[in-house]
């Protein structure tokens, strides 16, 4: 049997409009159950996710990194990055991670995956590792929309092709023995989910597709989202088989509750909330 581990790693937060976020959920709704900022801004985490699989250290996304501009920190309330000291939390330094499998290529997600060296050059962050992404969602970050073109930035993810360190996935792929990739394109063209077979249950990184635990509502949709009725079927489908068998769900913008199993009470879905995050050994 393949030894695994599996834990959160949270770069930090960032605030996204609540209206955005909820989509056609009316304020008179959500404001209910969730708190703003001044700005109407709600807090998400910046969650990522750190398997080992056989020895092997896999990364589900990399946050916001370290090379956000003033006006992104300012627009999205961001604070310093946290994932060194994270990897530090676990023992860990960038080179020892082998592969970093990234759900799409928003810069919430993606940041992370490049840093600034001594001499000012962008260079990839896990030097030793191999990027996992949809060649759909490469296609969409290098020559994005109108309407998407703000969620990219082309420094978070060029160097790693330029240094031969990209992976691009045509659809469903089996990465390492019980570790795979789902595409759902309804968040964002080439979106994937990823899911992992961890201790004789099944872990599965929500992504975008449900961000947090506010979103396991069905029309809870982002209005971010690439295709809404898109993202609609495919919630349908994953959280239909994730009650019925018992998944543990990561959300990557959860902030109080990043993971958890899904309960029934009647006609609603709630989260048993499941603690994965890294104890700092400070």
């Amino acid at each position: 049997m393949v030894s695994t581990e599996a834990r959160v790693v949270c770069d930090g937060t960032l605030k996204i409009d609540g209206g955005a976020l909820f989509g056609q959920l009316p304020k008179t709704v959500w404001e209910n159950i969730v708190s703003t900022d001044r700005k109407n801004r709600i807090t998400l985490g910046l969650n990522c996710w750190l398997f080992n699989v056989g020895g092997q250290w896999v990364l589900v996304d990399a946050g916001v990194g370290t090379n956000q501009d003033d006006k992104d920190k300012e627009n999205y309330g961001l604070v310093p990055s946290r994932m060194f000291k994270e990897l530090k939390n676990a023992g860990l330094t960038p080179k020892d991670i082998s592969a970093v499998i990234l759900t799409h290529l928003h810069f919430e997600h993606s940041g992370g995956c490049t840093r600034m060296d001594r001499t000012g050059s962008i260079v990839p962050t896990f030097s030793r590792a191999r990027y996992y992404v949809q060649r759909a969602s490469w296609e969409e970050a290098c020559n994005p929309s109108e309407r998407g073109k703000y969620a990219y930035r082309i420094e978070n993810f060029m160097p790693i092709a330029e240094k031969g360190q990209l992976e691009l996935l045509d659809g469903d792929t089996e990465i390492f023995p019980g570790l795979q990739v789902i595409q759902c394109d309804g968040p964002a063209r080439g979106h994937q989910l990823v899911l992992f077979n961890h201790g004789g249950e099944r872990l599965v990184i929500m992504g975008d597709l449900v961000p947090t635990p506010f979103h396991l509502n069905l029309p809870v949709i982002s209005a971010f989202d690439y295709s809404p009725q898109d993202t609609l079927e495919q919630k349908k489908d994953i959280l239909k088989d994730a009650e019925k068998m018992g998944w543990l769900l990561g959300f990557s913008h959860g902030h109080d509750v990043k993971s958890g199993y899904l309960e029934r009470r009647g006609e609603m879905v709630y989260v048993t909330p499941v603690d994965l995050t890294i104890k700092s050994r400070n």
